[in-house]
């Protein structure tokens, strides 16, 4: 039979083991630079929102299995402005069925909202704008 305190301390490290994979579940890791302006509002998303959204730049698949009503919107593939952002979240997303209202407030929903609007939609595809493509012909305007 075991000691009682090599026991304790087998449970307690195996409790510490799941707890520590449960917590990694639906991030492979957040991707933006610790001197990057947003990266506590990457901090912040991989905490609160990977596990219903997709992001890439944090590593978050929580809208990987779209067959789970609780999915979110996979934000690589479409575009977001920092006011879209705040009034989803203050809002519970925009339809406001599943997503939590608040589910960051003051500072904090501001840092995800900046972050999210500077690396949402790194999967669409947009067009040039006129005059930043190099490979461009030359116009023959005056």
């Amino acid at each position: 039979m075991m000691p009682p305190v090599l026991r304790t301390l087998g449970l307690s490290t195996a409790a510490i083991a799941v707890a520590l994979a449960l917590g990694a579940c639906g991030t492979e890791g957040i991707e933006v630079a610790e001197d990057d302006p947003t990266h506590q509002g990457a901090v912040l998303f991989a905490e609160r929102c990977s596990g219903c959204h997709t992001m890439k730049a944090v590593g978050a698949q929580g809208s990987a299995n779209r067959e789970l009503r609780n999915q979110g919107p996979n934000l690589d593939e479409r575009t977001e402005t920092v006011d879209d952002v705040l009034y989803a979240i203050r809002n519970g997303g925009f339809s406001g069925a599943i997503m939590p209202q608040n589910i960051l407030v003051g500072d904090e929903a501001e840092a995800v909202a900046q972050f999210v609007s500077e690396y949402a939609g790194s999967e669409v595809d947009r067009p040039t704008t006129p005059g930043e493509d190099e490979d461009a012909p030359a116009s023959d305007a005056p």
